[in-house]
């Protein structure tokens, strides 16, 4: 037994390691959650991240829904009837031609769309009027939209009509074009919500 003058240092030293261990244990365990806490979680990255978006599966007249930025965004693959029919409604729109600033300048035109991929249409699927999601429909003159229609994007709650390109009726409560947000391609099958081309937006 150790006394005053006769120290036991083996046992002085396993206790002072064994304290030292579970310290540094014990700091290292308080200090990875506080460390992951300060990196971004995958809803917070996927909400303002760019998002990649497959469309080799895509059928012509198929829409797929894409999240970004927590909103819906919609991807279209137009059919070469969907795309003749949009300059057929340019009277009956508010802006054919998508001159309302709120779109790339890529958007700037009839179609909404890049020119080299004007097939493929991407908008935020939001109602411009109080911010409901319109429906997709399509079809060619159904009953309850009448016979004038040729396609488009249905607001049931307040009975805003949008074409094939997003373009708002006129008549509508709807004041505006659908958001046409940023994008890009990289090569024919894929597409970058979130980038223009230029950066990350």
């Amino acid at each position: 037994m150790a006394t005053e003058g006769n120290v036991d240092y083996t046992k002085r030293r396993f206790l002072v390691g064994a304290t030292t261990v579970v310290g540094s244990i014990g700091v290292v365990a308080a200090a990875v959650p506080f460390a992951m806490s300060m990196w971004p979680s995958e809803r917070a990255k996927a909400a303002g991240a760019p998002v990649e978006v497959d469309i080799s599966k895509l059928e012509p007249g198929q829409k797929i829904n894409v999240e970004w930025r927590g909103k819906v965004v919609w991807v279209i693959h137009r059919t070469p009837e969907m795309l003749a029919a949009l300059p057929k409604l340019d009277d009956r729109l508010v802006d054919p031609k998508s001159k309302v600033d709120h779109q790339p300048k890529f958007a700037e035109n009839e179609g909404r769309a890049y020119k080299d991929h004007e097939e493929i249409f991407v908008a935020v699927g939001i109602c411009t009027h109080l911010g409901c999601s319109p429906t997709y429909r399509p079809e060619i003159a159904p009953a309850d939209l009448g016979p004038d229609w040729m396609g488009g994007f249905f607001c049931p709650c307040h009975q805003s009509k949008f074409d094939l390109a997003g373009r708002v009726y006129k008549g509508v409560p709807a004041p505006t074009n659908l958001f046409i947000p940023p994008y890009k391609f990289a090569g024919d099958t894929r597409i970058i919500i979130g980038e223009d081309g230029k950066k990350s937006v």
